[in-house]
């Protein structure tokens, strides 16, 4: 699927199955794709501010420069994922514990 650029803020995609998707600079702030399998999928730029992403496997997807401030990544596989330059600040880290600090980019610091 391509989604490229698609405005998709607030959608509800919890176990949509979008592997290879292309997603590049969609808007998905809000958006819940709990349990959603976005393997391979490329999700350069991406607004996923405030999205919730619980469950979601993102193996391997490619997540630079995306927006993830402030998202619910609990319990995520982020294996392989690429994060260079995506915004982790104030995200709910993948052990549902741990917030990233402001300024966390690239990796929840």
């Amino acid at each position: 699927a391509s989604l490229q650029r698609a405005d998709l803020t607030g959608a509800k995609l919890a176990e949509v199955e979008a592997v290879d998707a292309r997603m590049n600079s969609a808007k998905m702030e809000g958006a819940d794709l709990t349990r959603a399998i976005l393997r391979d999928a490329d999700l350069t730029r991406a607004n996923l501010r405030k999205a919730r992403l619980r469950e979601a496997d993102m193996r391997r997807a490619r997540l630079f420069r995306a927006d993830l401030r402030e998202a619910d990544l609990t319990g995520a596989d982020l294996g392989g994922a690429d994060l260079n330059g995506a915004d982790l600040s104030g995200a709910l880290w993948i052990d549902g514990s741990r917030t990233c600090g402001q300024g966390s980019i690239g990796l929840c610091q």
